[in-house]
């Protein structure tokens, strides 16, 4: 299949090769090979991609598809904290522990300050431990997850979503506040990607936006570099 569509990428991203629709498992089958088969825990993988790529979608799918596993999103750790400077945060309370097979039930400090219910939860005896957020691929935790995926998105799409997403679940109270907040979101992603390249470390590259039309138990992945 060829490409039907052409994604307007941010800056610093390299395009994908040719994308192809291929099943959910597919996609499973080379995070494993990526990640291994860790003796006594579970794999940690991370799902990166810029905001409003799909990454959430995508870690859920791959969640109920594989049976023990879990996700967590940064953004939980991130909450109330910092863009981009949550990764002590998540390595320490989170990742460490999991790599351990112990269980988990960690509330950040901004959680404990704020009063915010609940808490970041992985049960031990996981296969797999999706990570999934803008950054999740970051070189500071590159010791402690074993596998990256990129989720490549156009960027256009991705802002649309976003902006519709922080509507919907409050984060701005309209769209005046939601396209503010992009702005500035944007103006930590950009430099911090620039940076990290997490592209350059995955092992498989997916479609958050469309490319290709493809059946719903299907996945669009890359054949290029990174997929």
């Amino acid at each position: 299949m060829t490409d039907e569509h052409v994604m307007t990428l941010g800056p610093d991203e390299p395009a994908a090769g040719l994308w192809r629709a291929v099943a959910l498992e597919e996609l499973i089958a080379c995070i494993r090979r990526a990640a291994g088969a860790p003796r006594g825990r579970p794999a940690v993988v991370a799902i990166d991609g810029r905001g409003g790529a799909g990454k959430s979608t995508l870690a859920q799918r791959l969640h109920v598809a594989v049976t023990p596993s879990a996700v967590v999103h940064t953004d939980d750790v991130a909450w109330h904290h910092s863009f981009f400077g949550w990764h002590e945060l998540l390595a320490q309370g989170v990742l460490q522990p999991t790599r351990e097979d112990r269980p988990v039930s960690y509330r950040p400090p901004a959680w404990q300050e704020r009063g915010r219910a609940g808490a970041v939860e992985v049960p031990a005896g996981l296969d797999l431990l999706f990570v999934e957020g803008t950054g999740a691929g970051r070189r500071e935790l590159s010791h402690l997850v074993d596998a990256v995926v990129w989720v490549q998105s156009d960027l256009h799409e991705a802002k649309r979503r976003a902006l519709a997403r922080d509507v919907a679940e409050g984060t701005a109270p309209g769209a005046v506040q939601a396209e503010a907040f992009w702005h500035e979101w944007m103006a930590e992603e950009i430099p911090f990607f620039a940076d990290q390249r997490p592209w350059d470390r995955a092992c498989c590259m997916t479609a958050g936006t469309h490319v290709l039309d493809h059946a719903p138990h299907q996945v669009v992945v890359a054949s290029g570099p990174g997929g």
